[in-house]
């Protein structure tokens, strides 16, 4: 009942249908504790994570890894498994939303000089103060899911695959 009451009376917001993209999670690990490197959205100017279309002829995870080339002027080791996925809206109005998969990026070159970087801010954070700053939940979780993973794998240095 309160389903269909909610269906209702809550705005519309779809899904695109079959429209996917492709983020990174970028991160490295200093004196110990894994860092996360954020960045903020052109639009809004909120924290977030590099990401955008999958491009044509490229794998999701390459794309990952171009988005934060150009966004975050970063690049290093890609993993070719997501942390997860998350909703983003797609349209400026907020009307439709897309799924993003996140995919563990190991930053191994900070460039000073980057395509976006009169368009953004970055910033390295500790999880406490990434998940302060990043105003998605979602977006804190896939953080929290990746710190939890390499600490399991006790992963110190540079990663092959995290």
């Amino acid at each position: 009942m309160l389903r269909e009451f909610l269906s209702n009376w809550s705005p519309r917001v779809e899904t695109t249908p079959g429209l996917r993209q492709s983020g990174a999670l970028p991160y490295s690990v200093v004196e110990g504790r894994v860092v996360f490197l954020l960045i903020t959205s052109r639009r809004t100017g909120r924290w977030m994570f590099p990401k955008g279309d999958i491009e044509v002829g490229m794998t999701p995870w390459e794309s990952a890894a171009l988005e934060a080339l150009e966004e975050a002027g970063i690049s290093g080791q890609i993993g070719t498994e997501p942390v997860g996925s998350y909703r983003s809206g797609a349209s400026t109005d907020g009307s439709s939303l897309v799924d993003v998969d996140l995919y563990p990026l190991w930053v191994e070159t900070q460039l000073d000089v980057w395509k976006e970087m009169d368009q953004r801010l970055r910033h390295w954070a500790v999880l406490p103060e990434a998940r302060r700053l990043l105003n998605d939940s979602a977006l804190s979780r896939l953080a929290v899911k990746l710190q939890t993973q390499l600490r399991k794998t006790d992963q110190s240095a540079a990663p092959s695959h995290p």
